[in-house]
C-alpha cells in the first residue's frame, strides 16, 4: 500500500480571489489538504474560509462540501499540523478563540456563590448524577467507529464510459455511507480507473460487503471490472 509523504504547506490570504485560486490549483489533484484522510490540516483551512467558496473554484467547493459533511456526521480527528495559513485577518480568525459568553460567565460565578458552606441537597445530588450520566453517554456517542476509505474502481476496458461508471457507483446509497471526492487516474493503454474517497460508519457498513454485494453485481458490473481498497483509516 502506497503512503503519501507529508510536507509543510503554506497558504496565503484565503479571503482573496488570488488566495482561493491558489488553493483551487492545489486541490486539483488532492482529496484532502494533506494525506489520504481528513485531518486537523483540513480543519485549519476550513476555519480560515469565512464563507462557502464561490462555485468558480470547483476543487475548493468540492473539498469544502466534503469536509462540511464530515463535520456534520462524524467529526475529524486525523493528525495534521503541517499547514500554515498566513494573513493578518485569516490568522486572527483561526487563532483567536471566540469571546466568552458574559452571561454564561456570570451564571458560572453565581453557581460558585450558591450555598458554598451549606450541605448538598438531594436535588443537587440528583442534578449532578444526571449531568455525569449525560456526559458519559455523550462520550460513548463520540466513540462510535467511523473510517475513511480510498478505493480504486477499475473499468473493463478503454471503451467504458467512466462518467456513467461514477454515476452508478455514487448511486449506491445506504445508511452510514458517504461518498467523497474522486478523480480519474491513468492505468495504461488508454484505460483510466476511478479513485474515490468514502466515509463509513463501521457498525453499519462493511467495505467488503459493499464491494461484493453492491459494486460488482448487476447492473453496476456492466461498467465495473474490480474494486481495490488503497487506504483504510479510522477516524
Amino acid at each position: 500500500m502506497k503512503t503519501l509523504a507529508r510536507m509543510a504547506v503554506t497558504l496565503y490570504d484565503l479571503g482573496s480571489a488570488s488566495g482561493l485560486k491558489k488553493l483551487d490549483e492545489y486541490l486539483l489533484t488532492r482529496s484532502y489538504i494533506t494525506g489520504y484522510q481528513a485531518s486537523k490540516d483540513d480543519l485549519t483551512v476550513y476555519a480560515a474560509l469565512s464563507k462557502v467558496p464561490s462555485a468558480e473554484y470547483v476543487n475548493v467547493c468540492r473539498w469544502y462540501k466534503h469536509i462540511d459533511a464530515l463535520l456534520r456526521i462524524s467529526g475529524v480527528s486525523g493528525e495534521g499540523s503541517v499547514v500554515t495559513v498566513k494573513s493578518s485577518l485569516v490568522a486572527e480568525a483561526v487563532a483567536t478563540p471566540p469571546p466568552a459568553d458574559s452571561k454564561a460567565a456570570a451564571a458560572d460565578d453565581d453557581d460558585d456563590d450558591v450555598d458554598l458552606f451549606g450541605e448538598e441537597t438531594e436535588e443537587e445530588k440528583k442534578a449532578a448524577e444526571e449531568r455525569a450520566a449525560a456526559l458519559k453517554a455523550s462520550g460513548k456517542k463520540k466513540e462510535s467507529g467511523k473510517s475513511s476509505v480510498l478505493m480504486d474502481i477499475k473499468p473493463w476496458d478503454d471503451e467504458t464510459d467512466m462518467k456513467k461508471l461514477e454515476e452508478a457507483v455514487r448511486g449506491v446509497q445506504m445508511e452510514g455511507l458517504l461518498w467523497g471526492a474522486s478523480k480519474l487516474v491513468p492505468v495504461g493503454y488508454g484505460i483510466k480507473k476511478l479513485q474515490i474517497m468514502l466515509t463509513i460508519v463501521d457498525d453499519l457498513v462493511s467495505v467488503d460487503s459493499l464491494i461484493e454485494e453492491q459494486l460488482t453485481v448487476e447492473p453496476i458490473n456492466e461498467y465495473v471490472q474490480s474494486c481495490d481498497i488503497v487506504a483504510f483509516n479510522k477516524i
